[in-house]
Parts: C-alpha cells; sequence; structure tokens
C-alpha cells in the first residue's frame, strides 16, 4: 500500500506543469538577448542587468521602514479588536470570496485593510497590509510554497487595483492644467470594476479547472495550521484624563479640517495644491486613528508598535532575490528594443479598437514597472492635458496595477515558488482593465 501511496504521488508530481511566471520570466530574458543580438543593443542589455538587479536590492531595503511602521501600526489594530470588527461586518462578502479562510481569522482582516487602501489610492499602505495578509494565508496553505487558492484570488484582486479615489493621476493631471482634472474618476472607477470581476471569474474558472485535472485527492490541513488565535493581549484603558485629552485633540483636529478648508473655499476645487493637500492627510489620519483606537482599547501603544515592526525587516530580506529576478527580466526586456517592436507590431489590432499606438506602450508597461508606466502616463499628460490620449492614459494608470511587481513582494515574502494560475488570472485582469479603459474613455469622450 505504501509503495503503491508513493507511486501515485510520484506520477502526480510528474504531471504538475512549471508555473506561468517561469515561462514568461525565462521568454523575457531569452527574447532580450534575442533582440539585442540583432538590434546592436547587447552593451545596453548588459547594464540594464546590473543596473536592475541594483535597482530591486534598493528598492527592498528602502521597504524595511514601510513595512516596518504599518506592520506595526496593524499588530496595534490587531491588539484593539479593529481588525476583528471590520472582519465581521465585511463576512458575508468575503466568506464568499474566500470559503477556504475562516471568517475570523487575522488573513480576513488584513485583506480587508489591504483591499481598503488600495481602493483609497494609499499604495505605501496598502503593501505592507498585503505582506501581512500573505503571511496569514501561508499559515493556512496546506502545501509551503507552493500559492493556495485564497493566495491567487486575493494577488489577482490586488493587481486589478480596486481604486475609487486616484489621488496621484488627478494630481498629475491638474498640476498640467487639464480643465477638468478630475474627470477621469468615473471612467476609472467604471474600468476597475471590470478588471476585479474579471480577476475573480478568472481565478475561481481556473482554480476548479486545475482541481478537475487533479487525480489526487486534496489534502487535508495540518492540524498545526489550523486556524488558532493568539492569546489576547492584557488591556488596560486609559483613565478619564486620558479619554478627555485623547477627545480634546480630536476635536482640535477637526477644527484645523474647517481652518483649512476655508483657506481653499476662494480657490478652484480641483487645484493640483488641494489634491495634493487630501492626498497628504490620508495616511496620517489613518495611522492616528489605528492608534488612538488601540489607546482607547488598552492596547500598550509603543511596545505593541515595536514587536510588529520585527516582522518589516524579516519580510524586506524574504524578498529581495525574488525582486532581483522580476526587475532584471523587466530592465533587460526594455533596453534591448523588444517593448518597441512589439508596441509597433500590435500598433494596427489596437487602433481597430479604438487605442491609439501611443497608448499601447503605456498599457505594455504598466504590468511590468509602475514607476515606467507612470512616467509615459505624465510625460503624455504634460504635453497635452486636453487630448483623448491623455485622458486614456490617465485612466488607465488610475485602473490598473504593476501586476509582476506585486507578485514579486506578495509571493516572496512568503517564499511561494509555484504561483499556479495567479499570474495568468491576474494578467487577464489587467486585459480586461485596459480594454474596459479604451472603451468608456471613447464612449465618454465621443
Amino acid at each position: 500500500m505504501a509503495g503503491s501511496a508513493t507511486s501515485n504521488q510520484a506520477k502526480y508530481c510528474m504531471k504538475e506543469k512549471a508555473s506561468a511566471i517561469n515561462i514568461i520570466w525565462l521568454s523575457m530574458i531569452l527574447i532580450a538577448t534575442v533582440t539585442a543580438a540583432y538590434t546592436g543593443r547587447m552593451d545596453e542589455v548588459t547594464k540594464a542587468s546590473f543596473e536592475y538587479a541594483k535597482s530591486a536590492v534598493t528598492l527592498a531595503i528602502g521597504l524595511i521602514g514601510p513595512m516596518a511602521l504599518w506592520l506595526g501600526i496593524m499588530k496595534v489594530a490587531e491588539a484593539g479588536g479593529l481588525m476583528k470588527i471590520i472582519a465581521r461586518s465585511l463576512r458575508p462578502v468575503m466568506v464568499r470570496l474566500f470559503p477556504d479562510v475562516p471568517a475570523e481569522h487575522p488573513a480576513m482582516s488584513a485583506m480587508i485593510m489591504n483591499m481598503a487602501a488600495n481602493t483609497l489610492g494609499l499604495g505605501n499602505a496598502a503593501t505592507p497590509m498585503g505582506i501581512k495578509a500573505m503571511q496569514e494565508l501561508d499559515k493556512l496553505a496546506t502545501e509551503k510554497g507552493t500559492a493556495s487558492n485564497a493566495m491567487c484570488l486575493f494577488l489577482a484582486i490586488n493587481t486589478s487595483s480596486v481604486t475609487l479615489l486616484p489621488l496621484g493621476v488627478i494630481t498629475v493631471r491638474a498640476a498640467a492644467n487639464a480643465s477638468h482634472p478630475s474627470s477621469i474618476l468615473l471612467p476609472a472607477i467604471f474600468a476597475t470594476a471590470c478588471s476585479t470581476a474579471v480577476a475573480i471569474a478568472a481565478s475561481k474558472f481556473m482554480s476548479k479547472k486545475e482541481a478537475a485535472k487533479t487525480d489526487s485527492p486534496p489534502k487535508p490541513i495540518p492540524q498545526a495550521t489550523e486556524v488558532s488565535f493568539q492569546e489576547e493581549p492584557e488591556l488596560i484603558p486609559p483613565g478619564q484624563a486620558g479619554r478627555l485629552f485623547v477627545w480634546l485633540l480630536v476635536t482640535a483636529f477637526v477644527g484645523a479640517i474647517f481652518y483649512r478648508v476655508n483657506q481653499y473655499s476662494g480657490e478652484a476645487q480641483f487645484s493640483a495644491d488641494f489634491l495634493n493637500s487630501v492626498s497628504n492627510w490620508l495616511i496620517p489620519i489613518l495611522i492616528s486613528f489605528f492608534l488612538l483606537f488601540g489607546y482607547l482599547r488598552g492596547v500598550k501603544i509603543y511596545e505593541t508598535v515595536t514587536e510588529g515592526a520585527k516582522e518589516g525587516f524579516q519580510t524586506a530580506v524574504r524578498i529581495i532575490p525574488f525582486m532581483v529576478a522580476i526587475f532584471v527580466a523587466i530592465g533587460m526586456f526594455r533596453a534591448s528594443g523588444a517593448m518597441e517592436i512589439m508596441i509597433h507590431l500590435l500598433s494596427p489590432l489596437t487602433e481597430l479598437i479604438g487605442m491609439p499606438a501611443e497608448a499601447l506602450a503605456m498599457a505594455l508597461m504598466r504590468p511590468l514597472s509602475g514607476s515606467g508606466a507612470f512616467g509615459i502616463m505624465s510625460e503624455i499628460v504634460n504635453n497635452d492635458p486636453e487630448s483623448f490620449l491623455s485622458f486614456l492614459v490617465s485612466t488607465m494608470q488610475g485602473s490598473t496595477e504593476t501586476t509582476f511587481y506585486v507578485l514579486a513582494v506578495y509571493f516572496g515574502s512568503v517564499g511561494i515558488k509555484r504561483t499556479r494560475h495567479a499570474l495568468p488570472a491576474a494578467l487577464c485582469a489587467d486585459a480586461a482593465g485596459i480594454l474596459a479603459s479604451v472603451f468608456i474613455c471613447n464612449l465618454w469622450v465621443g
């Protein structure tokens, strides 16, 4: 019997195909090398391989601070019970989306916080929260190093960029003196809604398809990975004087809001300065809210923040190899000229659906490089803020996400090497977001 079980397991392992990320990553490297041989850019490709590897490490080190800060703050929110409150309020929806995750597991609340941060356009805050969610989901995984269905779905939703307030894009348009900088708001919401719907549908469909192909029964969840909540921390709520001090500060802050609004009352509603102020206020307000909530609930704020911050250092080191691999492939692909050739070949097809050739560069760059896509968008908007092309690339930027970066950081944080259907589902969401942007922008402007 044991021999038969071993034989079946060996057959099952032989049936496993290489993950999509392996094929795409290798293809980008090889295509870049071959293209560079024809374009004479081998020197640029060589330099890019070193420069992008260095950039990946620099970026990972730069993430240590934000990760330490936000994981510490999330620890305060978790200790005070805020995460459970939020998870309970959205339980009906989340349980349907993630049936494999217990309703009150820390992973559920961490995913909700990540999605909320993405919705508000708080990218710096969303990344540490997403990493925290992946780490909690990894505790429920039955096979370490392999993405679970919940991980794949969460990453697909994350890369679909559920954004209601693309403040960064609106700010760029306002700074370029666009007459209606916020006009992309509704088109971007429509596009990101389509992208998210496709992300969920594709991930669910692919997970069922994989399950149907698997001959072996699903592995039971080991006892060690069953849900086990940590001991409730000792909570010592502040006295009357402490609560009074907090409410005085809250009252003073509300007064400051009215004071600042009064200052802007005579200016244009969507001036660049006003929008920058709105986006700049969101992060401090979130930090203060989480900390005040924990303080009023009796959490030891400083000790809890520093304890949670320790995870940030370990996580940042863990993701470096994954980021280096992705960044080098992207850098070589861009430096070789393969991107320009692809745009030239695909432009006749994209023009048939109403996408200008110049926007194709944005569509191809967005899943690969967030900074590169933002640079393309900013340049187009600054050159002609009132054009259809400017409107379209702004909508694309506000309704799509940097898929390969998110995949490298999130999966790298828990050592996932077999990504299963996560990348195909995320790329389907990217394609849906781009096509929806083209459709709604043509309809909106036309």
